[in-house]
This record gives structure tokens, C-alpha cells and sequence, in this order.
């Protein structure tokens, strides 16, 4: 899989002649070769596509990268002259970079060595990424299914002394065994007070009977990531856990349903975060209520009450609502969804109902 044409197709509209593309995303976005930070440099004209790398990935690259012409930096030829080599064979005069991946030392170098005027372009590729076709959903769907299997399996296991650390090292070794690559960011796993704090670091604290245990997690399969969180019980809840608990699943109803395409980022938050607010819990509730995901584990668009930009069909967001009492314990819901001009599909089939263990 590659998006050698989607880029291609973007140029003329963006009053570009190529683009140049040196961060680890966008590049295997574009080429289908999923390499390291240092794997390499991708040129996309409207004339045909180039791919430069070293000895250490050349044998990967041409074996994965299509309808490319590639070439190996040596000592004859660095980056900068296969690159001007490519510009002068394209006719290419105008190319956008990655202002946002480049570093300053980087851009001042090309700029002063490269034949060419170099215009940024780093909001194209967001664009372009926003949209998710049928591949790259398969590819979160598989990831997704990878990442339920291993909780469902880990809950299984759950068992009070269990650590918080203990649970994030299982729960990343299921995920690996069942077929990811790795995980989409470091696993949280916070139980009890510390289930207050959203992007909780795990701890030696080992889980207890009548607490909440919030995981929040995903894996990469196929170059694409998953993400999803569950908070589940472990025994028995107090009434008041068990009545923010569904506050927060209703909330995240709300967001399911105002969830399409063509409603503004604004608009879905804020139909998840009304509920919230109206049982009360309003000031818990400090987050957005989601973020999009692919390639990378936060893209663009957002469902945050900063985004009054309509979302664009096949934007794949998170829907994450959550309460949390500083000191006491913490809920958060999340499923993926991918927009339609209908509504949304799921990307999940876990249960959101309170799981007592």
C-alpha cells in the first residue's frame, strides 16, 4: 500500500511542482516502506516519484517500494545531490517541505543547497491524511482486534496484588504475541486514586478489591495504530462509582450520535460534554473529547471545543468522555470511530458496559 498518487494528485491544487518528504509519517504515507527516523527521504513530483536511503535500508526499500526510482547515499552522492539530480530531471522548481518535521539547521541547508524554492506544505500532508480509505481501515480494524484480544485475555488473568506495572508489561507482551508490531504509545493502567489522573504513569501500586482500574492502550498492525480504553471493576463499587461510571457511557453515547461527517469538531464535544454537565461533573471533565488517529496515535482533526472546522468523511477520531475526582478514583470510556455522512461506525466490538472482575 502506498499514496504515491494521492500526493501526486494534491501538487497542482497546492500550486507545487513536488514535495519533499524527510519525516518518518508522511514518507511511509506516501511510500508504503515503514522504516526508522533515519530511513531515508521521499520526493514525490508531478512527473514521477524518488526515494533516497542508505546502505542500511537500500535492499528493504527497493524490495517494498513501487514505482519509484531509488537511489543510495555514498560517498559520491548525498541526499542533496540525488535530490537536485531528481529536480532537474522532473522540471521541478517549486517544492513544498515539512516546516513542522524539519529541523532549522536542516531547512537552512537544503534551502541553500537545493535548486529549487522551497514553500512549506506540511498542512497538505495533514489534509490528505485526514481521510482514511479502505486499506488503512483494514489495517486499524486488524490492530483494534489484536488490542481487544489481548484485554480480554488480561481480564481473565486480573487478580488483586496484581501491579499496576505488572498489568502494562502483560498487557503489551499479549498484544506483541498476538500480532502487533508494537504499541501505539505507552500503556496507562491507573487503578483506584490514581484513575483520577488520565495519562497516569503505571506504578508499583498493586490493584485492590472495590477500586476502579482504568487501561488505556493500543497497538500498531500494518504501520497503523488502535486505541481504545476501558475502566473496569475489580469486585464490587460504591453506588456513587457506579452512577459516574454510566454518566460517562451515556456521555460517550451522546458522542456516538452526534459523531458524522460535516459536523464541526465543537459540535460532537460538546454533545458528550452536556451530559457531563448536566449530571454535574462538569469541571472533571478537562479533556477534549477526542483526537484522530492513524499512522500516528494524534492526527488531525479533533473533536475539542477549540476545532469549529467541519470533520471530513472518513476521519477516523477516538470518543473518550471522563470523570475524575482528584484523590478518589477516575473513569474514561473509549472507542474509534470512523465518520460517514450518516453517523459512524465503530471500529470496536468490546463491551461498554461496567465489567465488575
Amino acid at each position: 500500500m502506498n499514496h504515491w498518487n494521492t500526493v501526486k494528485a494534491a501538487l497542482e491544487r497546492a500550486g507545487l511542482d513536488a514535495v519533499l518528504l524527510s519525516g518518518k509519517s508522511n514518507r511511509f504515507y506516501a511510500t508504503g516502506f515503514n522504516a526508522d527516523e533515519e530511513g531515508g527521504i521521499a520526493l514525490v513530483t508531478r512527473k514521477g516519484n524518488f526515494f533516497f536511503t542508505d546502505s542500511r535500508y537500500m535492499e528493504a526499500a527497493e524490495s517494498q517500494i513501487e514505482n519509484t526510482a531509488i537511489g543510495c547515499i555514498d560517498r559520491d552522492h548525498s541526499y542533496m545531490d540525488w535530490i537536485n539530480e531528481a529536480l532537474e530531471l522532473s522540471g521541478s522548481k517549486i517544492v513544498g517541505f515539512e516546516e513542522q518535521e524539519m529541523t532549522v539547521a536542516d531547512f537552512r541547508a537544503y534551502e541553500k543547497g537545493l535548486h529549487c524554492t522551497l514553500q512549506e506544505a506540511s498542512g497538505l500532508l495533514q489534509v490528505l491524511r485526514q481521510t482514511k480509505d479502505e486499506e488503512e481501515l483494514r489495517r486499524m480494524e486488524k490492530a483494534q482486534e489484536i488490542a481487544e484480544e489481548a484485554f480480554s485475555q488480561l481480564l481473565r488473568e486480573l487478580r488483586p496484588g496484581m501491579t499496576e506495572r505488572q498489568l502494562a508489561a502483560r498487557l503489551q507482551y499479549l498484544a506483541i504475541s498476538g500480532g502487533a508490531e508494537k504499541m501505539s504509545f505507552d500503556t496507562i493502567v491507573a487503578s483506584g486514586p490514581n484513575g483520577s489522573m488520565p495519562h497516569a504513569v503505571p506504578t508499583d501500586r498493586a490493584v485492590q478489591e472495590g477500586e476502579f482500574i482504568t487501561f488505556d492502550f493500543g497497538c500498531v498492525y500494518g504501520g497503523y495504530c488502535s486505541d481504545m480504553t476501558r475502566t473496569v471493576a475489580l469486585g464490587q463499587v460504591t453506588e456513587e462509582m457506579e452512577k459516574v461510571y454510566h454518566i460517562v457511557q451515556q456521555a460517550q453515547q451522546a458522542g456516538f450520535a452526534a459523531a458524522c461527517a460535516d459536523i464541526t469538531g465543537r459540535e460532537m464535544d460538546a454533545a458528550a460534554r452536556q451530559v457531563i454537565e448536566d449530571a454535574g461533573y462538569g469541571e472533571y471533565f478537562g479533556h477534549s473529547l477526542g483526537h484522530s488517529l492513524g499512522i500516528e496515535i494524534h492526527e488531525n482533526p479533533t473533536a475539542s471545543p477549540r476545532n469549529d472546522q467541519p470533520l471530513p468523511e472518513g476521519a477516523v477520531l477516538s470518543v473518550e468522555p471522563g470523570i475524575y475526582l482528584p484523590g478518589r478514583f477516575g473513569v474514561r470510556i473509549e472507542d474509534v470511530v470512523v465518520l460517514r455522512k450518516d453517523g459512524c461506525r465503530d471500529l470496536m466490538e468490546m463491551t461498554r458496559e461496567l465489567q465488575c472482575l
